[in-house]
């Protein structure tokens, strides 16, 4: 397997969006491993600096709003690198506050790019999503498939949407203002303490309270759809190690995805959270949100031609993660 390598990033000084947040916590621990300087801007709302553990002694925090361009000016200065990873995640809010996750994409793109310009940082890495395609026309869908927003009605797609005008900023201010500017798409990461709005924790915390209730037999267990909806997921560890070898391989102008091609379906990712609790479920379908894609998977040639190799499965990856949520208190 490929290992990022520590003279590339010994001492480069790094600036992570969202950097308390899951996977801006993982790649705060990844840089800090390669020797590299790192600080983080973050508003706090979905991390913390207690959730960084003992390495937060060992990054610069600053507290802020990525859509106050003064503050985002004070942490790009003195950097090398911006890695802009700050949005709001969450099925949930897709739907439920789509004003507000086009008001910090749209705004805090911007203030991005203009505060690196103002600080003359030439380097630019962005987070977009798998959420970009929407219903890809072809499974594995490489980085040159269309990018949609099929119905500006439906707010579902302000995620999507947001992600897709946070590309075009970067690529088109890419060309004139940065020397390298990479963009990846990440496809669904998961792994212990990822929050609770993504369908992995979800499943366990579900399970952790019918196993409450109904400590013998098989558990009835809802889903929305049928449950042959299929989606690729990627470990947070493997997700990390790739994301250093895009960062530290990808070429300028380019875009990389970042997953496997593992494909899954909803039906057997719950049968193997419930596995995991040594407990068989009865799979009851529901109703799928208006907007929801039926398949989702990504061709990862590119990032594989970086030399980047999976290590952890699903059956592995999702064992640690459920034994964690269902170690922790239902209240966190």
């Amino acid at each position: 397997m490929n290992t990022p390598s520590h003279s590339f990033y010994q001492g480069k000084r790094f600036l992570v969006t969202g950097g308390t947040g899951f996977i801006g916590r993982a790649l705060v621990k990844s840089l800090l491993k390669k020797g590299a300087f790192v600080r983080s801007l973050d508003n706090d709302s979905r991390g913390s600096r207690e959730k960084l553990g003992i390495i937060a002694d060992h990054v610069e925090l600053i507290t802020g709003d990525i859509r106050d361009l003064d503050v985002v000016k004070k942490a790009v200065h003195g950097m090398d690198c911006v890695c802009h990873l700050a949005y709001i995640n969450g099925t949930e809010f897709f739907y439920t506050k789509p004003e507000l996750i086009l008001e910090v994409a749209v705004k805090g793109m911007m203030n991005v790019l203009d505060a690196c310009i103002a600080e003359n940082v030439k380097q630019l890495v962005l987070a977009s999503s798998s959420e970009v395609y929407q219903t890809p026309q072809v499974i594995p869908t490489d980085e040159s498939a269309a990018l949609v927003v099929p119905d500006v009605l439906n707010p579902r797609f302000s995620y999507g949407g947001g992600k897709i005008i946070s590309e075009l900023l970067a690529v088109n201010y890419g060309r004139k203002f940065f020397d390298r500017m990479i963009i990846f798409r990440p496809h669904n990461v998961y792994g212990p303490d990822m929050g609770r709005e993504h369908v992995v924790p979800q499943f366990a915390f579900r399970m952790k309270e019918a196993i409450e209730k109904q400590p013998t037999g098989k558990i009835d267990f809802n889903i929305q759809g049928s449950g042959e909806e299929t989606r690729s997921f990627i470990f947070i560890d493997d997700f990390s190690n790739a994301l250093l070898t895009v960062i530290e391989k990808g070429e300028h102008l380019n875009v990389y995805h970042i997953g496997t091609e593992e494909e899954i379906s909803v039906k057997n990712l719950a049968t193997l959270v419930a596995s995991v609790c040594d407990r068989e479920i009865n799979i009851i379908p529901g109703r799928l949100l208006q907007g929801s894609t039926i398949r989702r998977c990504p061709n990862t040639n590119k990032l594989r031609s970086l030399g980047f190799e999976q290590e952890t499965d699903m059956q592995s990856g999702i064992k640690q993660t459920v034994k964690w949520y269902l170690n922790i208190n239902n209240s966190k």
